[in-house]
């Protein structure tokens, strides 16, 4: 009988403030698709980081016509300081720190601008003796890059030694921030969505204060007359974390499966069954958000 009498009033709520239980799914919505793409963010950052990072590697670019390096001094590299600096990598000392070494001529790296570069306007200018010819080092450990670069970075015929991790990491900088800026903004539409649920119920409260006043004289528990109102806020905002959760599938799936992992077969996105990862998160988030500002503001507009 009370589980009836629950679902009704539960009824008669929702369609007697339709347009604001919607407002707040939507506002829900919008907000928890914020924090799941924050999310999303965070788990694509620590899957390249673990991607890239084993396949990061220290450039050793050797001297050509235009370098001006000190070590450039007698100008490009010759084949005896490109033997001396090949030999160097593959020897016993550096084998507990190189992993593999690989050689790029100009003309390689010529191939490897063109193909980066294609669409660029700058391509057919470039010629092969403008770009240096340079060792590819594959590290055991990433970290120990100042090695490479203490050893080399003044031997002649270097120009200069690169590390591509401080690309990823400037990369991976911006994607924080990115992440920092979504999460703020889901912040404050988590408030926007607290405190629509809040005005939802109070007007809903003030609607029924008389059948509540009723339930009262009849000796209706607290529990029975104020739960009616936290499900309602508590449904819509579920709604709106099925809706955002629905959402960041779509976008996983077909955006980042799809068209980025067709454009960049390279790198590694992260599959949209992680999103269920973040699913019940988002879900809870929002229903506890709704429920327990439902709660708090019955305890001062309505008075059991």
């Amino acid at each position: 009988m009370r589980f009836a009498f629950v679902l009704g009033e539960l009824g008669s709520g929702l369609r007697r403030n339709l347009a604001m239980v919607i407002s707040i799914v939507l506002v829900t919505f919008i907000s928890l698709t914020f924090v799941g793409a924050a999310g999303l963010l965070q788990l694509q950052i620590n899957q390249m980081k673990g991607y890239w990072y084993d396949r990061v590697q220290v450039a050793v670019f050797l001297c050509v016509d235009n370098s001006t390096s000190p070590s450039c001094a007698a100008g490009p590299v010759s084949d005896e300081q490109r033997d001396d600096i090949q030999a160097i990598l593959e020897s016993d000392s550096f084998s507990e720190y190189v992993s593999t070494v690989e050689y790029e001529s100009q003309e390689e790296a010529l191939g490897h601008f063109q193909d980066q570069f294609a669409n660029s306007p700058i391509v057919d200018s470039v010629t092969a003796d403008q770009l240096p010819e340079s060792f590819r080092v594959n590290l055991v450990d990433p970290e120990k890059y100042e090695v490479i670069n203490e050893a080399f970075s003044s031997t002649p015929g270097v120009d200069v030694v690169s590390d591509q991790r401080e690309l990823l990491e400037r990369l991976f900088t911006y994607m924080n921030v990115a992440s920092a800026i979504a999460l703020t903004i889901a912040g404050v539409m988590l408030l926007c969505a607290v405190l629509l649920v809040a005005t939802t119920i109070r007007l809903s409260a003030f609607s029924r204060r008389r059948e509540t006043g009723i339930m009262r004289l009849v000796g209706a528990s607290k529990a029975v007359i104020q739960l009616p109102f936290v499900l309602e806020g508590v449904i819509a905002a579920v709604v709106g974390g099925l809706l955002a959760t629905g959402t960041l599938w779509a976008v996983a799936h077909f955006a980042l499966n799809g068209v980025l992992a067709e454009m960049y077969p390279e790198t590694a996105f992260i599959s949209s069954t992680e999103v269920l990862l973040l699913a019940p998160l988002l879900i809870l988030l929002g229903g506890v958000l709704a429920g327990v500002s439902s709660l708090l503001t019955l305890r001062r507009y309505l008075r059991v």
